[in-house]
C-alpha cells in the first residue's frame, strides 16, 4: 500500500534529477554556442518565423515562440499532475504538511519581488518583477541527488512541492500579469472548452487521444484570448482525474476470467475467450489513475525533450561586461541569492510558529535553510517569464543576472547542505 504513494513520488524524483543533467549539459552548449564564431547564426535561427499562411491570413510566430507557448505547455501539464497527484493521493493530501510547502512557496514569490523592486525602482525594466518568483525543479532535485542518501526524503519532497507551487503561482503571473488585453469571445470559447473536458470525463470518455484534441482547441482559443496559452496546461493537469477507471475488485474479477480459460484455448476470431482477453487489456491500462498514465507519458519527454530545448532555445546570452553591471542584472542577482531563501526560511517559520504547518520527521531547521538556498535556482521559469516581461535591448541583462544568480544559490545550497550532510549519517 505504501508504495501506491512512494512509487511515483521516487520516480518522479529519478526522471527530474536526471532531466536536470541533461538541462544541465544543454545550457553549457548554449553558452558555448552563443559565445562562439556562430553566435549570430545560431541565436538568429531561433527567430525564424514558422506557421501557416493563406492569402491574407497569417498565423505564424517565431520558433522560440513556438517552444516558449506551445512546447512548454506540456511542462505545465505535467507539474499539474505532479500537484494534483501530491495533493489527493501523496504526502500533501495532509493540509498541514501542504501548507509547509505553500507557505515557503508565497515566501519565495513575495520577498524577491520585493528585493527586486526596491532595487529598480526608478529604473527601467521594473515590469520585469516576475522573473524572479519561481524555482527550477529540475536543478534543485539535482543538486541534491549529487549529495546522495545523506538528504533526507522529506526535503527533497518539500522542495519539490514548493517549487511545484512556484511554478502554477509563475504560470498564474504569466497568464494574468504579462498577458495581452483580453479578447472575451476567445475566453469564452475556452472555458466552454474546460466544461466540455470535464463533461466528457463525467460521461466516461476514456481516449486519451480525444482528451489530447479537446486541449489543442482550448490551447488555440486561450491563445487567441490574450491569456498566455500555457494556462491551458495547468488547467487541464489540475482537472485530470486521480481515480482509475477500473478498481481493483473489478479488475480482479476480469483477470479471473481470462486466467479461468482452459491451457491453449482457442481464441482467433470474435469469440467470448479473445473478447475476454481484449477486455482484460483494456482493464489493466484503466486500472492507473488518467494522472499517473498521463505522467509516466509524458514526463520522460518533458524532462530529456522539452526542457532541453527551451535551454537551448533561451539560455543563449553574449557575456560581456555591460549587461553583467546592469542595475537589473544586479537586482536579479540579489533577488534569488537573497530574497528566495529569505522569504522561503522565514514563511516556512512562521506557517509553523502559528501553527498553520507542520515539519515532518527529519526536516530540521538548519537543512530547511541549507534547501531554501537552493530555491534562488531560477533558471527555466526565470527564462521564461523573462522573454515575456523585457524588452530586447534588456534581455541579454537580464539572461546573465538570472544564469548568474542560479549559480550562486546553487553553490551556496551545496555547500551548506554538504557541511550538514558529514554530520549525519548515511542512510
Amino acid at each position: 500500500m505504501a508504495d501506491r504513494f512512494t512509487g511515483p513520488f521516487t520516480r518522479f524524483i529519478k526522471v527530474e534529477a536526471a532531466a536536470g543533467v541533461a538541462l544541465l549539459f544543454a545550457t553549457l552548449v548554449t553558452l558555448v554556442l552563443s559565445n562562439s564564431a556562430w553566435s549570430s547564426s545560431f541565436l538568429a535561427f531561433w527567430e525564424t518565423p514558422v506557421g501557416l499562411h493563406f492569402g491574407g491570413w497569417d498565423y505564424a510566430r517565431p520558433l522560440r515562440e513556438w517552444i516558449n507557448d506551445g512546447l512548454m505547455t506540456f511542462f505545465f501539464f505535467v507539474v499539474a499532475l505532479e500537484l494534483k497527484r501530491e495533493l489527493v493521493l501523496g504526502e500533501l493530501r495532509r493540509p498541514r504538511v501542504a501548507a509547509l510547502s505553500f507557505a515557503g512557496a508565497l515566501g519565495g514569490m513575495l520577498a524577491p519581488l520585493a528585493v527586486y523592486l526596491v532595487l529598480m525602482a526608478g529604473h527601467a525594466g521594473i515590469h520585469g518583477w516576475g522573473t524572479v518568483m519561481a524555482t527550477d525543479t529540475a536543478f534543485v532535485i539535482g543538486c541534491l541527488t549529487l549529495l546522495g542518501s545523506r538528504i533526507p526524503t522529506t526535503l527533497r519532497l518539500f522542495l519539490l512541492s514548493l517549487a511545484i507551487f512556484d511554478d502554477v503561482g509563475a504560470i498564474l503571473v504569466v497568464a494574468f500579469g504579462y498577458g495581452h488585453a483580453l479578447n472575451w469571445p476567445a475566453l469564452i470559447l475556452g472555458v466552454f472548452g474546460l466544461a466540455a473536458v470535464a463533461g466528457a470525463a463525467w460521461i466516461g470518455i476514456k481516449s486519451i487521444p480525444a482528451y489530447f484534441l479537446f486541449g489543442g482547441a482550448i490551447w488555440l482559443c486561450f491563445d487567441a484570448s490574450g491569456l498566455h496559452p500555457t494556462f491551458t496546461g495547468v488547467a487541464l493537469g489540475l482537472m485530470t482525474p486521480t481515480g482509475a477507471w477500473v478498481d481493483d475488485a473489478r479488475l480482479r474479477a476480469i483477470l479471473g476470467r481470462v486466467l479461468s480459460q482452459k491451457a491453449g484455448e482457442h481464441r482467433s476470431g470474435d469469440t467470448v475467450e479473445r473478447r475476454d482477453l481484449r477486455r482484460a487489456g483494456m482493464a489493466v491500462t484503466h486500472a492507473l489513475s488518467p494522472v499517473e498514465q498521463l505522467e509516466m507519458m509524458l514526463h520522460p519527454w518533458v524532462g530529456f525533450a522539452i526542457m532541453p530545448i527551451f535551454a537551448i532555445a533561451n539560455a543563449g546570452v553574449v557575456i560581456n561586461r555591460t549587461d553583467l553591471w546592469q542595475p537589473v542584472s544586479f537586482a536579479i542577482v540579489a533577488a534569488l541569492v537573497l530574497g528566495k531563501p529569505i522569504g522561503v526560511f522565514s514563511f516556512t517559520w512562521l506557517s509553523v510558529r502559528l501553527g498553520l504547518a507542520t515539519r515532518t520527521a527529519g526536516l530540521s531547521w538548519p537543512l530547511l535553510a541549507a534547501g531554501s538556498l537552493l530555491t534562488g535556482i531560477g533558471f527555466t521559469m526565470s527564462l521564461f517569464i523573462a522573454g515575456q516581461a523585457y524588452a530586447p535591448a534588456m534581455f541579454n541583462a537580464a539572461k546573465i543576472g538570472i544564469l548568474a544568480g542560479s549559480v550562486i544559490a546553487a553553490s551556496a545550497g551545496l555547500l551548506m547542505l554538504s557541511i550538514l550532510a558529514h554530520k549525519r549519517p548515511a542512510a
